[in-house]
Formats: C-alpha cells, structure tokens, sequence
C-alpha cells in the first residue's frame, strides 16, 4: 500500500517507516522537524520530505494516490506550563484538522492515528465498597504527607488499581492529553462526514533507541538513563511505585504496520486501542533497573510531586490483540536492558 507518514523524522516515526518499508508498502514521509523535538540544527533524514502539514496545498500534493494515512506528527510531552497550550493547539489539533481536510478532498478514507493514554487521565480503581471507580482528586494536603495513592471518590476508602480498558472515560491533565484527545475527536467526526475508517493507538510509555534526551518534553526513561550517563542518580518522584505500561518503539511500529494492514478492513468509524506491553511496572523499579545495568547510581527517591501527575495508569492489551493480532515482543526486562547503551538522540 502506499502510506504517508506523518512525523516521519520523530522517535516512533522512524521507527514506524523501516517497518512499514520492510512490509513492503510504499511510503512517503514528512515532518516540520521541529526544534522542541529536533533541536534547532538537526537535519532531515534521508527520503523525508521538510513540510508542514498545516499547508493544504503540501497536503493535496501528498495525499495523491495514497491508500492511508499513518499520523504521528505532534508536539509531544506533558508541557511545561499553561503557555504551552497554544502550541499544542496550533500543531496538534490544526495539523489534524487541516491533514483531515485534506483527505476528504483527496477522497483518502484510511487514517491511522497516533493517540496515548494520556487520554484518561488516572487509571481506574476498584473500592472494595463501590467497585469501579474513578479516584477521587489527590489533595495537597496528603501529597505533603507523602500520601500519594488517591482514595475512593465515594466513600473516602483505600482503592487498588486495574487494568483500564478503551471504553474508560477521558479525563485529560495536561495540554498534550487534550490534544490528543482532540485529535479522536476530530477524526470521528471526519468518519462520519466522509464514511472514513480510523484506528487510534493509544500508546503507552514509549522508550527505546532514537528517544530524545535532556529536554523538557523527554519520557521518564530518557531522562533517567541521561542522568546516569552524566555520572548522577535518576530523581524518582514521589515514592517511585507509580505503576505504569513500558511499551518498546519496535513494538509501536510493529502496531502501526498492523493497523495500515487491518483499517480497511474495519467497521466505518473510529476505534480505539491500546497499545501496551501488557506487563505493568513502577517507575522506580525502571530507575533501578537502569542503574543496575549501567552500573551507575542508586536511584534518589525524592518525594516531590507535581500536581498534573497521574499516580497508576496501565492497559489491558487485550482488544489490540483480538482486532489487529498486536501483541508486544518485547518486555521491560528486556527493553531496559537494552536502554541501558541504546543510542538516544540529542539536540
């Protein structure tokens, strides 16, 4: 098939085009390469086009024969502050609006879309009083206290944490997660007006070779493997068992070429998955991983805490399995490890 590959230069984008070619589709790629992601003198990676996906008229050229879409362009990370939410809006939500557009006047009816699980917010909790349940709000007062894990929103009780599934609710913290979930939003709706058929991947914590280091915007796994390359312990929030999901890059692009195979084939409409390990894993026990490995050391539980932090989030991969046949290869053991001397990119 022939694919157009979005953020094409990014992390996951490289990723996703040498497994995309070596599936044997035909595949164009371009990316705005910006600074944030790239750093202000990074050059565009060979068979790349340089072009901003916000320009129609770049679009109805790029779209031309093409069978499906794989988006990853967008500005990514939590953000700083609230001065990051017009860029978010800007790249993220009008680069999909406008890219959408121009698919319905390209009569392009294929998209594949790069979402995350940042769409929910917390993850889900079972109160053994009221079932499944949101948690309630964590309040300063017991973060002080290093009272990290939220309580039941009905009762005040103690919750433990689930896997959480597609159909859970969104409830966004940051700039990032309301774009991202902007992004679904806008695509349904272009479903529906254009009988289009998309798949959004919800990814979860991505790491692997190519991740970008020492920004702002950097996973959690970049930032403590560059503080352990500089000879110092990774700062672990809070009391490090926040549960997450590490999900390698080659898994991430294995999903996609799955999905640029499968979405034809799917009802018309949007459907979402996760795309997960499916192994859950605290990010201490990652900091500490990491710094076995690299002989480097002992992870610093600090403490601190930021108010957009989520405490446990994790997915079931069930869904993604049953419908586009993904199941991850690689677990965080293994991946870790390999994190441990894997090239990361540096601005």
């Amino acid at each position: 098939m022939k694919v157009l590959l979005t953020g094409a230069a990014g992390f996951i984008g490289r990723h996703i085009n040498e497994a995309a070619t070596a599936a044997g589709h035909q595949v164009t790629g371009v990316d705005l390469m910006l600074p944030q992601a790239h750093g202000e003198t990074a050059e565009v990676p060979s068979g790349v086009m340089h072009g901003d996906i916000r320009d129609p008229r770049l679009l109805d050229e790029l779209l031309a024969d093409v069978d499906v879409v794989c988006h990853q362009a967008a500005t990514v990370g939590n953000g700083v502050d609230a001065q990051d939410l017009p860029g978010y809006a800007a790249h993220n939500d009008l680069g999909t609006a406008t890219l959408l557009a121009a698919m319905a006047r390209t009569r392009t009816t294929r998209l594949v879309l790069a979402s995350s699980m940042v769409v929910y917010g917390e993850g889900r909790y079972t109160c053994p009083e009221d079932g499944d349940v949101p948690p309630a709000p964590r309040q300063d007062s017991r973060l002080r206290l290093g009272r990290f894990d939220p309580l039941c929103p009905q009762c005040g009780g103690r919750v433990e944490p689930h896997l959480i599934g597609e159909e859970a609710p969104f409830a966004p913290r940051t700039a990032y997660a309301a774009s991202k979930i902007a992004q679904e939003n806008y695509a349904a709706a272009w479903c529906t007006l254009e009988s289009g058929r998309a798949i959004a991947l919800r990814y979860h914590n991505a790491y692997g070779p190519g991740m970008p280091a020492d920004t702002p915007y950097s996973g959690v796994a970049a930032i403590f493997r560059s503080a352990l390359e500089h000879g110092e312990p990774p700062q672990v929030f809070e009391d490090g068992n926040q549960l997450r999901d590490f999900v390698h890059v080659a898994d991430l692009a294995r999903a996609n070429v799955a999905a640029i195979e499968a979405v034809g084939d799917h009802p018309l409409g949007l459907s979402a998955y996760n795309i997960c390990s499916g192994q859950t894993y605290t990010i201490g026990d990652m900091a500490r991983r990491l710094a076995t490995v690299m002989n480097g050391p002992e992870p610093v539980v600090n403490g601190r805490y930021r108010s957009f932090d989520v405490r446990h989030v994790a997915a079931s991969p069930r869904a993604a399995l049953e419908s586009l046949g993904f199941r991850a290869r690689i677990g965080p053991d293994e991946g870790i490890a390999e994190l441990a001397t894997a090239p990361l990119r540096h601005r």
